[in-house]
């Protein structure tokens, strides 16, 4: 088959044969080949539909593979005869000269199937670049989505040894235990949910879950700069609710001590000029970069992450909020699906970046109809997968905001009600609603 420019597409007939060829000699071999290379990898239909045939009766029927079983298994998934395809068995034996070196043949397959992936993408991309009735964003987004389709089939995910994670988990706590106080992961910098978390690790998703007015941003923007200023981390914030510009002077109130209200209306003294002229001077020692795009999607953001340095393995994402975000593949499924693929999604570019990634959640509003209003994981909003791909989730409740008449004002805590790598439980923590800033309290509760 030639492509639109009228080359034909790259396949390397000898290899195909090859590997296909060495599996024959020695069927063994197949469990070698069945993690590295699947059918749509070859080219010709007729050897997709021989090495489709052998792993169903390698996996399938746990049968054994010879020109035989080979046949009888090509003859019932096809309008082939017997004739036929004992004949293409008896060309592809004839055409192997050894199985041994069957892995060189099947990086030749491999290689070739991901050229014709990327020449199917980009044809794909050409179109609908040239279809003026196509939101060009739209296509923007589907063009990245074909682009990561491609690298995905990269990834080779076999089996790892016991041996080996047994020396690396040895070695990363030999490490650790040179400073048994320092954490691994990210820390929030709040002792108490330090002493849960254990670090924000590589790879986790933390869902930061709460009511309207509670304080979820301003959670996650204390979180962002403690990390950046304090950690030393490469911090990514992605705001679909707020501009860039809101969330610096958020920032900004909340470090100079500066009523959020005074921001907005200009009226500043002289000497809170001079307090934000500090504040600005220790917001610009961080990496922190943000981004205040109201609609945005997991790839969008992916794309954008890429392009940042220092952040790979040595950083922070934060997103606020997750119901804000978009999955344009499953808006016709409807929004519980389409959150649900949004929330995988994010988890899987957690790992793919290798940084704990914090995503904020709406609550449901039927916790308002309850009587104590304390947050569980069941009031999460529009999915229930939202806690499935979660490594932690943290719900934030603030007793005097439904009960004014509270002892303690200006409390909060935060509901650590899962905890993937720990135990759950409740960190009480101080609010102070005119400067948006969370801040531990003298007592400080141990995880039980």
């Amino acid at each position: 088959m030639a492509n639109d420019f009228n080359k034909q597409m790259p396949f390397s007939l000898q290899a195909e044969q090859s590997v296909l060829g060495s599996i024959l000699i020695d069927p063994q071999k197949f469990n070698d080949v069945a993690n590295l290379l699947n059918e749509s990898d070859f080219y010709l239909d007729v050897h997709k539909l021989m090495y489709s045939s052998m792993h169903t009766l390698a996996m399938d029927q746990s049968r054994q593979i010879d020109a035989v079983t080979l046949t009888n298994a090509m003859v019932e998934r096809t309008d082939m005869d017997e004739a036929s395809c004992r004949s293409n068995i008896m060309v592809i034996l004839n055409a192997t000269p050894t199985s041994a070196n069957l892995l060189d043949y099947v990086s030749i397959v491999k290689e070739k199937s991901l050229r014709r992936q990327l020449i199917e993408a980009a044809t794909e991309i050409d179109g609908l670049s040239f279809d003026d009735g196509e939101n060009v964003y739209n296509t923007i987004e589907r063009a990245e989505q074909l682009i990561y389709g491609v690298s995905n089939g990269i990834q080779n995910n076999d089996l790892i040894e016991i041996k080996k994670l047994l020396v690396e988990a040895h070695t990363n706590l030999a490490e650790l235990a040179k400073d048994p106080d320092q954490f691994r992961g990210v820390q929030t910098h709040y002792s108490g949910l330090d002493n849960y978390l254990v670090g924000m690790n590589k790879g986790d998703l933390i869902i930061v879950g709460a009511r309207p007015a509670m304080g979820k941003t301003s959670f996650v923007l204390n979180i962002a700069e403690n990390a950046a200023y304090k950690g030393k981390k490469t911090v990514c914030i992605f705001s679909l609710e707020m501009s860039a510009e809101e969330i610096v002077k958020r920032m900004l109130s909340t470090e100079a001590c500066i009523p959020s209200t005074k921001l907005r209306s200009g009226k500043l003294d002289p000497q809170d000029w001079d307090k934000l002229g500090q504040a600005a001077s220790k917001l610009a020692e961080c990496n922190i970069y943000i981004d205040g795009t109201s609609e945005s999607t997991v790839s969008r953001m992916k794309a954008k992450l890429n392009r940042i340095k220092g952040l790979k393995s040595n950083g922070l994402v934060i997103i606020d909020y997750l119901q804000l975000m978009q999955d344009p593949n499953e808006k016709k499924s409807g929004r519980t699906a389409e959150v649900s693929a949004i929330s995988r999604a994010l988890k899987l570019m957690a790992k793919e970046l290798e940084v704990p990634v914090i995503c904020c959640s709406q609550l449901n509003r039927e916790l308002e109809k309850t009587k104590e209003k304390i947050p569980t994981m069941a009031d999460l909003r529009e999915s229930g997968s939202i806690e499935q791909d979660a490594d932690a989730v943290l719900l934030l409740y603030r007793p005097d905001y439904y009960d004014q008449n509270q002892e303690q004002q200006n409390r909060a805590q935060v509901i650590v009600a899962k905890n993937r790598h720990g135990s759950t439980g409740t960190v009480e923590m101080a609010w102070d609603p005119q400067f948006t800033k969370f801040s531990e309290l003298s007592h400080i509760e141990e995880p039980g």
